[in-house]
């Protein structure tokens, strides 16, 4: 399956997840690539709508590569291959930089904001695609530590591994698409980009029009 977008990917999640909209759940897309995806979701399942953020834990000589995650809570997910052999050092120094770019990110994504409550809520976590599913799994330990009711893992396209391995630990997984030779997220959209903070922040200024709109 491939999507012309993530507004396109958005729109086909959405419709999967349609069962969970009288749950009226609260929707938190990663950033960036979940934004848009995330807005698409929440926008149909006329939910509650936010960011989390969580970032990769990449291996210093190669960035696209991780080893692991940490979310803005400091919910961490290691994969337990690299957790063995791994030096402590090494974790704890590149977990620090990212932790000031989660910091920089609630500030410039989310204005400084906290999160929405998400304790006793029915939560879809969104993003874009799940390839090695680090993020994820360290979006997955922040709801459970804030106390989620329930734990849906939304995505357009993922790894048929991953998802075996999140159904194991989440109420949910919801991923429409899961090539058996999982390659890269990118290969399922027709149009694939970085995402910049910019579009972030022009998507979440749509999100309050949009919600303005209803109270109208």
């Amino acid at each position: 399956m491939v999507f012309r977008d993530r507004k396109d990917a958005g729109e086909h999640l959405a419709r999967a997840l349609m069962r969970y909209k009288s749950e009226h759940p609260l929707v938190l897309a990663i950033p960036r690539g979940g934004t848009e995806v995330g807005y698409e979701v929440a926008k149909a399942l006329d939910a509650d709508f936010d960011l989390l953020i969580a970032r990769k834990l990449p291996f210093p000589e190669n960035p696209e590569s991780g080893f692991g995650a940490i979310a803005e809570d400091g919910s961490f997910y290691i994969i337990p291959y690299y957790a063995e052999i791994l030096d402590q050092s090494l974790i704890e120094s590149i977990a620090a930089y990212q932790k000031e770019e989660i910091v920089r990110r609630i500030r410039t994504l989310r204005g400084g904001r906290p999160i929405t409550p998400v304790a006793g809520r029915t939560v879809i976590l969104v993003d874009d695609g799940i390839a090695m599913g680090s993020t994820m799994h360290a979006a997955i330990e922040f709801c459970k530590h804030q106390q989620a009711a329930k734990i849906v893992v939304a995505a357009p396209v993922g790894s048929p591994r991953v998802k075996a391995e999140l159904q194991k630990i989440v109420d949910d997984v919801v991923i429409l698409s899961t090539p058996p030779w999982f390659r890269a997220v990118a290969d399922a959209y027709e149009n694939w980009y970085d995402v910049s903070d910019e579009e972030v922040l022009e998507i979440m200024a749509r999100w309050r029009r949009f919600k303005a709109a209803e109270r109208i």
